[in-house]
């Protein structure tokens, strides 16, 4: 199994270079940071990493992840950069899909597009997303960047989208684009990885979820006339415990992302180190 890093928010942002540089010398695969743009200071969302639903104050320290993204492909060869995740109705595709592309081309092809619709409705609607209907809006832009992505010049006429025939370069070195990943456990988002995806990522796996989903993703891609073995399986947020993590592997998991705490940069190396040697 492959194991990636995530770099979570911190009030003391760590030199995303120096992480990354670290990560791919210890021998991880992947390296991982977020997106929030903004973090409304009145929300009635409740913030689904809490009990009580409550939003902590350090998670509005969010760095731009494609910026933060850009610095990590500089100093790296090897080492894969994904977003977890990318918020879609808060974006305009048309500009998303010339970031991406741009990352993808000179990282060498090493761009993972980890993807969401968000879950603060307040947030969604400031950015000019539909919340109600922000699915339906992601699948819209997805569909819109892949057209953009794969040719000369590319149109879009959906409800949320509508641009006239336009070139759009550089083109992704990854074709026909960079890999999906979708995350979430309800039946919906199995069909929307099925449907346009090439991965799920569900946060803070446990090998019973694992298990389901695999089957579940299976299933619906056999139906579907695709092989259940183009859709990979990460588990997002997992433990760093090797006897959980092979569980997590036997139970069909691909690849696991493991976070990295807030600290100051040397403790956060100190941490990455320790990581390292506990599962790899």
């Amino acid at each position: 199994m492959q194991y990636g890093i995530l770099m979570f928010p911190s009030r003391q942002p760590v030199d995303v270079a120096t992480v990354a540089r670290q990560a791919e010398a210890l021998g991880f695969d992947s390296l991982w940071v977020g997106e929030h743009p903004i973090m409304p200071v009145h929300s009635t969302s409740p913030f689904p990493g809490s009990p009580d639903g409550r939003i902590p104050d350090s998670y509005s320290w969010f760095l731009d992840p494609f910026v933060a993204l850009a610095r990590a492909s500089a100093v790296t060869t090897k080492l894969r950069l994904g977003t977890g995740i990318t918020l879609i109705p808060e974006r305009n595709p048309l500009l998303l899909a010339k970031e991406i592309a741009t990352l993808d081309y000179f990282s060498g092809g090493r761009f993972v597009f980890g993807i969401g619709a968000g879950w603060n409705k307040e947030e969604t609607e400031i950015m000019g997303g539909n919340f109600t209907h922000r699915w339906t809006q992601t699948r819209e832009a997805i569909e819109a960047m892949k057209a953009l992505w794969a040719n000369e010049a590319a149109e879009y006429h959906g409800t949320y989208y509508d641009f006239p025939l336009v070139r759009s370069f550089p083109r992704p070195v990854q074709q026909p684009h960079p890999p999906i990943f979708l995350g979430g456990a309800a039946r919906q988002v199995f069909k929307r990885t099925v449907a346009y995806g090439n991965g799920w990522m569900p946060t803070r796996s446990t090998p019973e979820l694992i298990k389901q989903g695999r089957a579940v993703l299976n299933e619906l891609a056999l139906e579907a006339g695709r092989d259940p073995k183009s859709i990979e399986v990460m588990a997002y947020i997992a433990p760093t415990d090797r006897a959980k993590l092979q569980a997590l592997a036997e139970a069909g998991a691909d690849s696991a992302v493991l976070l990295l705490t807030n600290a100051p940069e040397a403790a956060a190396l100190a941490e990455l180190e320790q990581i390292a040697k506990a599962v790899l």
